[in-house]
């Protein structure tokens, strides 16, 4: 697993073993993901929820996020982003928080540009925190949910609208943009 683009390019990441844990997005699938944001993420305000080893985060703050905040609930994740922020040179730029991603939407006094969703498959997590992510997205951000094929996901979520839908083998990333002020 490594960093694709920008100022941290060919940095190689740690990941925690074990699919329980974490389960690294591959290389073609964040390529995907990045290509997407690629003219939003300069300076955006990003939010890694469910960051596992922090590689989206990190791919982010490569490509020029101005912040990242990292939620997971695991120490032993939370120990791994860490470590990876320090070794792709974005401690400065990093917020990391050991807390459940519900726990941390609750208490969020924030809004975030980009918000990243890559939990665990098989749990119908995404559908369920939706409505808090949807509560921190800044108007006019974007939201990428990254889930299995069979993920049953809103077209609509208090005010974001579901975009687009890329397919990458048995992977699906779904993204919602939330709806301007006028």
């Amino acid at each position: 697993m490594r960093v694709i683009s920008g100022s941290a390019r060919g940095t190689k990441l740690a990941a925690l073993p074990g699919e329980d844990i974490t389960r690294p997005t591959v290389d073609r699938v964040k390529e995907g993901m990045f290509s997407a944001l690629q003219f939003i993420l300069p300076g955006a305000k990003v939010l890694d929820l469910f960051a596992g080893s922090g590689q989206l985060g990190i791919e982010a703050l490569s490509r020029g996020a101005a912040s990242c905040v990292f939620v997971d609930q695991d120490r032993g994740a939370v120990r791994i982003v860490e470590q990876n922020c320090k070794a792709a040179g974005v401690q400065a730029q990093s917020q990391i928080r050991n807390t459940r991603a519900d726990t941390f939407l609750a208490s969020c006094g924030e809004q975030f540009h980009i918000v990243l969703l890559d939990p665990p498959y098989r749990h119908d997590t995404l559908a369920q925190i939706l409505p808090q992510v949807a509560r921190v997205t800044a108007p006019g951000g974007t939201v990428l949910c990254e889930s299995e094929l069979a993920a049953n996901l809103p077209d609509e979520c208090e005010g974001l609208c579901k975009k687009k839908q890329y397919r990458y083998g048995t992977v699906l990333v779904t993204r919602y943009e939330k709806e301007r002020e006028e």
